[in-house]
């Protein structure tokens, strides 16, 4: 049987960080941990911080689940994950910059060229761009999974739109509401700053045309999408203008919002859609989401997109498997985080490794996420290993594959009492003229017992974070 890593128990003693936690959770009754359950529930839906899943039927506003059984890190712990995600986002911006430019890392031979040049999420549109200090990627999400007290690994890295960041400050705030006592007792470091530093971020990449202060908006799809929650959630606490497509119009050499006192100068935008929607004249051209000749005025150096349009190529999950490469190339540094172990199916030796042990490995779709398009080997029944042996086999280069790893597990408030369960985390780094992060992240918490699939789409809840001030 697996052993995993607990992250509050060392054998029978309490860990320091979670030291102050234990006489809160044994002196909790059950009926006052289902009464706070209740409440925080009634919170989350008085506030509106739903989720809904696109093509699913069901509750549209269904709530992720909350855990009030927080995660904790002591700030030592939190100073190595900081530094080593703040390296892998300046190395995937690097990147970026590269392979829309140069391609000296290809050219190299550290990264095949296949990989970046054919791959779907490669924008030809901005070959040759440098956008303003050289940042593609504003907002990066970097998924962590921890196997042991000093063992962190990347599962994945989010370049484009990552998303959760509400639930990060949504549950802090409805534990401070609950738990006051627990704030007192424990020096936790603040995570309400992250809107202003967002705010600020996204204002230090202005355009080159910007002569004044930057008039910032979130560009959404809309209502329906799942997200939009957090779209308007984020506009609200920045300050901006939350916008949709039809809400923008190019004139000129500029973006221009409509407004009740006319047209309004726009000059970065935070698209919260993906890159085939933004500009139906230079992408989909069906895209009733987008603002027609946008791509033109952000080539000329009129607005600023965050995160850049083609930075999906650095989030790829075969690309993925180079970014000690690319830390090694651009930062001449070893990576302070490693990667998964992966096996490539593109390449031969791989994808024989992969079909003869298909049973014991995690395989992902390259371009998949949310949980979708996944195969838990250990979990599979027979039937769904072979439906993925004979995708595989079809179309070997969109699979990677890893081994199921040990995640570790935090004490979590379930039916029948509390109970292990497997977390990851996804910290917020953000990109302007400096890297900054707050102290705390989206954890995520598979709530099914023995289930390591997360995602809050496969059923999956969430946990307030916490990082102990040293």
């Amino acid at each position: 049987m697996t052993s995993y890593f607990n992250e509050m128990y060392q054998g029978h003693s309490v860990r320091a960080p979670y030291a102050r936690l234990q006489d809160w959770m044994t002196a909790m009754p059950a009926e006052l941990r289902q009464m706070k359950q209740a409440e925080a529930e009634a919170l989350f839906r008085r506030i509106g911080i739903t989720f809904a899943v696109y093509g699913e039927g069901g509750d549209p506003d269904r709530l992720i689940p909350f855990d009030m059984f927080p995660r904790v890190f002591s700030g030592a712990e939190w100073a190595k994950l900081e530094r080593g995600i703040k390296q892998r986002a300046r190395a995937l911006n690097a990147f970026l910059v590269d392979v829309y430019g140069r391609g000296e890392i290809v050219r190299a031979g550290r990264i095949p060229a296949r990989l970046v040049y054919l791959n779907e999420a490669y924008e030809k549109a901005v070959v040759g761009i440098v956008p303003p200090k050289g940042v593609y990627s504003h907002i990066v999400g970097i998924d962590l999974v921890r196997t042991g007290p000093d063992e962190f690994f990347v599962l994945e890295d989010n370049c484009r739109t990552p998303s959760g960041v509400s639930y990060m400050l949504e549950n802090r705030e409805i534990m401070m509401r609950m738990f006051p006592d627990l704030f007192r007792e424990n020096r936790i470091q603040p995570v309400d700053s992250y809107p202003e530093i967002l705010r600020r971020t996204l204002a230090s990449v202005a355009p080159q045309k910007c002569d004044r202060e930057p008039t910032v908006v979130i560009l959404t799809p809309g209502h329906y999408n799942s997200a939009y929650y957090e779209h308007s959630f984020l506009a609200d606490l920045m300050g901006v203008e939350l916008v949709e497509g039809q809400d923008l119009f190019v004139e000129g050499e500029f973006v221009f919002m409509r407004t009740t006192e006319g047209p309004r100068r726009v000059d970065v935008i935070y698209r919260r859609l993906d890159d085939a929607f933004i500009d139906p004249l230079c992408f989909r051209p069906d895209s009733m989401l987008g603002v027609p000749g946008l791509m033109d005025v952000y080539r000329s150096g009129g607005v600023s997109i965050c995160s850049a349009p083609g930075a999906g190529v650095a989030d790829d999950k075969a690309v993925y498997t180079y970014v000690p490469e690319m830390i090694r190339f651009y930062l001449g540094e070893e990576p302070i985080l490693n990667n998964v172990p992966t096996w490539q199916c593109g390449k031969a030796e791989d994808l024989k490794y992969v079909l003869a042990h298909l049973n014991e490995l995690v395989v992902k779709e390259v371009h998949g996420s949310g949980g979708y398009g996944m195969l838990v080997g250990p979990k599979a029944s027979a039937d769904q290993v072979e439906l993925f042996r004979a995708r595989i086999t079809a179309n070997p280069g969109n699979y990677i594959a890893q081994p199921t790893l040990a995640l570790s597990t935090t004490p979590t408030f379930v039916a029948e009492g509390i109970a292990p369960r497997h977390v990851d985390l996804r910290p917020y780094c953000l990109v302007g003229e400096r890297i900054e992060l707050v102290p705390g992240g989206l954890t995520r918490v598979a709530l099914t017992e023995g289930s390591l699939v997360v995602n809050s789409s496969q059923g999956g809840g969430v946990k307030d974070t916490w990082v102990l001030a040293e």
